[in-house]
């Protein structure tokens, strides 16, 4: 399984692809894809971005966790911001 993944350009968050064809926060939000269609699900997201960065996929299981060999890229986007967390948008300013 896949999900579709990438950075909104307004504040760096990251973004998921979900079944209405928006861009949410969370990944439980995010639509799972099977192998074969993830191709095509990834060129029609990619049509649609204006304010998102660099759109890719990742993988999931089942129940839409994060599988495989986790690359440094995708441990740190899943940690967070790697600048302090008291201030801008991490901090709920």
């Amino acid at each position: 399984m896949k999900v579709i993944t990438g950075n909104r350009l307004s504040d760096g968050a990251v973004v998921f692809f979900n079944s209405a064809g928006q861009w949410v926060p969370a990944l439980e939000d995010a639509v799972r894809y099977a192998d074969a269609e993830a191709g095509s699900a990834l060129e029609r997201a990619q049509a649609q971005v204006h304010e998102i960065a660099d759109v890719y996929l990742i993988d999931v299981d089942d129940q839409g966790q994060l599988v495989g060999r986790e690359t440094l890229r995708e441990s740190i986007r899943r940690a967070g911001p790697t600048v302090r967390r008291d201030l801008g948008y991490q901090a709920g300013v």
